[in-house]
């Protein structure tokens, strides 16, 4: 079984190496990155079990970077941590989607155990279901029926969105802004086309369709019976 991946965002690098050293300890694979920028370059290549992020970050603050995973990200449990303790800042991080929030000076098993806490919720939540269609966020295996689906990491990226929000009807800036980032500057003809390779890889030849075009709005991920 592979060791759960997290990534590390904290700015004062004593902290920053201690619990590099905790986590490894426990059995964690671990990623440093000490600013807000950094985390969020890192955060976009690869998957994460979960993230450890410090509200005050040079760059891009913890809050903002929070912001930016949960535009597309609802999934990757995220626990803040930082040296204030007002409850309006607790809130604050909570109501932006943070899992969990840790006041410095923290002892650190109260830190492991909230971060054990979170690791089982994310299991828990880890399989959605949509008709015959099975997609397991943290392996991403993808199932229509008995038949085993191979998404490329961007394709699977479109269809876990797509789930979140299925029966909602997303226009192309919201698929862009959620699967590519808002900062994307390319075309964006990219959606058009991996929605096309989305349903030559999962709807063809599968009854019923599950991706939907509205004429002049977006697309829609839903079972039409």
């Amino acid at each position: 079984m592979s060791k759960p991946n997290i990534l590390v965002v904290e700015d004062e690098t004593k902290i920053a190496r201690v619990l590099e050293l905790e986590l490894e300890y426990e059995g964690y694979q671990v990623t440093k990155a000490y600013d807000g920028m950094e985390g969020l370059r890192l955060y976009r290549e690869k998957q994460w079990d979960l993230l450890l992020l410090d509200v005050m970050l040079p760059g891009l603050s913890g809050t903002d970077l929070l912001k930016r995973i949960r535009s597309g990200d609802e999934e990757t449990p995220v626990i803040m941590l930082t040296a204030k303790d007002a409850v309006s800042d607790k809130v604050t991080g909570l109501d932006l989607g943070a899992n969990d929030y840790v006041t410095k000076p923290f002892e650190i098993e109260e830190l492991l155990a909230r971060i054990r806490a979170a690791l089982r919720t994310k299991s828990d939540q880890q399989v959605m279901r949509i008709e015959d269609l099975t997609v397991n966020v943290n392996t991403h295996e993808v199932y229509r029926g008995e038949n085993s689906i191979e998404l490329t990491a961007k394709e699977f990226s479109l269809l876990v969105y797509l789930m979140k929000n299925k029966r909602q009807v997303l226009n192309r800036d919201q698929l862009l802004e959620g699967v590519w980032g808002f900062d994307y500057y390319g075309d964006t003809n990219i959606v058009d086309v991996y929605i096309r390779y989305l349903r030559n890889k999962m709807d063809k030849g599968y009854d019923p369709k599950l991706i939907h075009t509205v004429r002049g709005v977006g697309y829609v991920l839903k079972d039409p019976r």
